[in-house]
């Protein structure tokens, strides 16, 4: 059963930084495709980053890039989420994902096959 757990989430200021953590267990993450998504009140739950599993190359999307940077740590089983120069627009819950098929657009949520339960971040203006 592969489970995945975000921490790092809160409440902060517009200029501010977050930092999020997934914690993946029960599966072989050096194997995983990771992402992040976000999901902002009223809103249908969007593309945040991924991170591919064997280059670890990245892709973000535009309203996040210079701002966010992902990453992960293979020995740790971990993906992170470093956000800077937060804006109140930021905020929402985000999601950590995992891709174990190697396949399909990674841009889109249902090439996920497992979640996590999500962090809240607020960023206050």
């Amino acid at each position: 059963q592969v489970q995945l757990v975000e921490s790092g989430g809160g409440l902060v200021q517009a200029g501010g930084s977050l930092r999020l953590s997934c914690v993946v267990s029960g599966g072989t993450f050096s194997n995983y495709n990771m992402g992040w998504f976000r999901q902002a009140p009223g809103k249908e739950r969007e593309f945040v980053t991924f991170i591919r599993r064997s280059s670890s190359s990245t892709w973000y999307t535009d309203s996040v890039k210079g701002r966010f940077t992902i990453s992960r740590d293979n020995a740790k089983n971990t993906v992170y989420l470093q956000m800077s120069s937060l804006k109140p627009e930021d905020t929402a819950v985000y999601y950590c994902a995992a891709n174990s098929w190697g396949t399909g657009s990674l841009l889109t949520a249902t090439t996920y096959n497992y979640w996590g339960q999500g962090t809240q971040v607020t960023v206050s203006s």
